[in-house]
């Protein structure tokens, strides 16, 4: 697997190793050690173990985020489509980091297989792209909603360019609408 920096200090794009011929492919999705490996390559912290996964199908234009958890159930995630395509989204929620506020997006697809590793203390979001997108999370903590948060997705401080096509409205959750902005958000640190 190849690690590739992100302009979000933390935030990795992973491209796995396909092996393909005539008969189809075949790639190793996950493997920890490579994966810890990595991260430590580029000198970040070990992620550990991941103990959920999580799998949504989103329509065309289906907006889930931006999302976080709080200690003591801060998430990182690694995510990746394997069906359709999506653009992803991690925002830097540190307080004190001096990326604060700042995005980075990537477009995952089931052809470019890519993944992207989020750490906690990042919230994060994505546009589905394409009908019936599938969209895989590993975790590194369980859901628990007494720690769950949400900070609006078209907060204007941050700017996150989605590409809505012709300025189309995605389709969001009334509670990803209801979610306040950055600056009122309860942020890490």
């Amino acid at each position: 697997m190849k690690m590739l920096r992100t302009a979000l200090p933390g935030v990795v794009i992973v491209e796995p190793q396909v092996f393909g011929d005539e008969r189809g492919w075949f790639m190793e999705s996950f493997n920890a050690g490579r994966f810890e490996q990595g991260l430590q390559d580029l000198g970040l912290p070990p992620a550990g173990p991941f103990v959920q996964d999580n799998h949504s199908c989103s329509a065309t234009g289906v907006l889930r985020g931006l999302h976080y958890q709080l200690p003591p159930h801060a998430q990182g995630k690694l995510v990746r489509v394997v069906k359709g395509s999506a653009f992803d989204v991690a925002v830097d929620i540190r307080r004190g980091s001096a990326h604060f506020g700042q995005w980075v997006g990537v477009e995952l697809t089931a052809d470019n297989r890519r993944q992207l590793w989020i750490p906690p203390g990042f919230a994060h979001g994505f546009l589905a792209l394409e009908e019936d997108t599938h969209f895989l999370y590993k975790t590194t903590d369980v859901y628990a909603r007494d720690c769950e948060r949400a900070i609006r997705w078209d907060d204007a401080e941050i700017g996150i360019a989605w590409p809505l096509a012709g300025g189309t409205m995605p389709r969001v959750a009334a509670k990803d609408s209801a979610a306040p902005e950055l600056k009122y958000a309860e942020a890490f640190g």
